[in-house]
């Protein structure tokens, strides 16, 4: 590493193209991330690895020129020039956004497409950036819900700084979001908040009344009584008996009983916003995502209720960005769609004139990896004002590239899936026979690979990643996946290349 600094002495102070010509790209077993040399002044910053490690590199002319703020063990040069090896910390991470802005995550409000690209590692951004570079979209770099914090050992902050290095080692400066992904306190959404996460989604499901979805007349008729009497009065004025014309032949219409059950249903949820909203707005001015989650129901979100809400919160005066209905048919995790694609398409079209009539926000697609089927209506439909968002399908791409490359990890990765899945079932809905899945002892290494392309195979490797990332595993994934790194960033770049292509993304001009 002392050579790569040595290699940059004679050019600091004479520009990033200079730099990037002239630094030595590998010295024994180190090797620079060539996008990553940047100048500050008479001083560079780039990112190296070696086999076991990615390190910040910082070079300067003197003390005097080397930038603060940078920890790391300090070298001396030639000709007076000093260095600092600096370990992927904190500290460093802020260190990156104090002098290159560009790194640190910013509201997307304004962008029409956005993608959410949940990294549970900390080393899918490369390809994710790779993937964005081409299409016009803004993706949400940083994104991670207090589940998977729990079940990967991670925090906020560790989530924000790993893609901060990693849009530093890409130069990518087109801007990303960070995401707090389905929080449901304000407590919760303040630690997000408290690592500059400008996007909140906010999971609604517990201050909802969902099981008033189920309920018969009189069970809504006596709960609708016990509401605010200048509410009540509102809601049937309002709502009872309206047909709300949205275009395109379409209409969405709410009987009395519909628009009361939807008050009964709603309005502590829809208040509870108001509250998170005023707060991100105290807090961020307006410098903030707001995504309205109301997917995490056991039923479809009808258009009549979807359409109550959005005027519901426009009328509190509530600004959101997005908002996820739960669709019709299953939306399980790491496989396609499950469900009558018809259908599907005839009242995704309804979801999406209601957003286009209430204020243009974006759809919201959740568990949206690996829906190729009905991506391209998606696309269509929300005239690609949207939002998708995807987290475990990077995961597995790594699973795949472990099956490829290291077979006898990827045989006790399987078998800790296998040990930890009734517990890991309790977490997550899904309707695998996970009896259709060939023992892998049965199974050459060669084969391996394939069993990513099994729905059953996928949905267990899925659910279990929190027991193979915080057990005894460990260290033997991240070992492999630093080595295997190149195939990695393949992989995702590739995967996440098919999803844009088939929502009907426009590339960048």
């Amino acid at each position: 590493m002392k050579k790569i600094a040595e290699s940059l002495t004679a050019y600091l102070g004479k520009g990033e193209a200079v730099l990037r010509e002239k630094v030595l790209k590998n010295s024994g077993a180190v090797a620079v991330y060539p996008a990553s040399v940047h100048a500050i002044g008479n001083a560079a910053v780039l990112m190296c690895r070696d086999d076991e490690k990615k390190y910040l590199l910082i070079t300067a002319a003197g003390d005097k020129y080397m930038p603060a703020g940078f920890t790391g063990e300090k070298m001396v040069l030639d000709n007076k020039a000093v260095a600092l090896k600096g370990e992927l910390t904190a500290d460093n991470a802020a260190a990156l956004r104090k002098y290159f802005p560009w790194t640190a995550p910013k509201s997307l409000r304004n962008v029409r497409t956005t993608v959410g690209c949940g990294d549970r590692l900390g080393l899918a951004t490369v390809g994710h950036v790779r993937a964005a570079k081409k299409v016009q979209i803004s993706p949400v770099l940083a994104q991670q819900s207090m589940r998977e914090l729990t079940m990967t050992g991670r925090t906020f902050r560790n989530v924000v700084d790993d893609a901060c290095f990693l849009v530093f080692a890409e130069d990518y400066r087109d801007g990303y979001g960070a995401d707090g992904d389905h929080l449901k306190t304000i407590k919760d959404i303040d630690t997000a908040l408290a690592v500059g996460m400008p996007m909140i989604t906010l999971d609604l499901s517990d201050v909802m009344n969902a099981a008033a979805g189920d309920w018969d007349a009189a069970a809504v008729e006596k709960a609708f009584a016990g509401l605010p009497a200048d509410l009540q009065q509102l809601v049937v004025s309002g709502y009872a008996g309206k047909n709300f014309v949205l275009g395109d032949g379409v209409a969405v219409e709410l009987d009395e009983l519909t628009a009361k059950r939807c008050a009964v249903m709603y309005t502590s949820a829809l208040d509870f916003a108001f509250q998170v909203y005023e707060h991100l707005k105290s807090a961020r001015g307006d410098e903030f995502d707001l995504e309205i989650s109301i997917d995490e129901t056991s039923s479809p979100t009808l258009p009549s209720h979807h359409l109550f809400i959005v005027r519901e919160l426009r009328r509190r005066g509530v600004e959101f960005s997005s908002l996820a209905p739960r669709f019709i048919g299953e939306f399980q995790k790491a496989i396609d769609y499950i469900g009558d694609l018809d259908e599907f398409d005839r009242q995704f079209k309804v979801h999406a004139l209601i957003a286009q009539n209430y204020g243009n926000y974006k759809i919201s697609v959740h568990s949206g990896s690996d829906k190729f089927a009905v991506y391209p209506t998606v696309g269509r439909e929300t005239r690609h004002y949207l939002h998708l968002k995807t987290a475990g399908t990077s995961w597995l791409e790594a699973v795949t590239v472990i099956a490829r490359n290291d077979p006898a990890l990827y045989r006790d990765m399987h078998q800790c899936a296998l040990d930890n899945v009734e517990a890991m079932l309790k977490l997550y809905h899904i309707t695998a026979d996970f009896n259709k899945i060939p023992a892998v002892s049965t199974l050459s290494d060669a084969e391996l690979p394939a069993l990513m392309e099994m729905p059953e195979a996928r949905q267990l490797l899925h659910i279990n990643y929190g027991p193979i990332l915080t057990g005894n595993l460990r260290e033997r994934f991240f070992k492999a996946m630093h080595k295997f790194e190149d195939a990695y960033n393949a992989r995702i770049e590739a995967h996440f290349d098919k999803h844009l292509s088939l929502l009907g993304v426009p590339a960048k001009n």
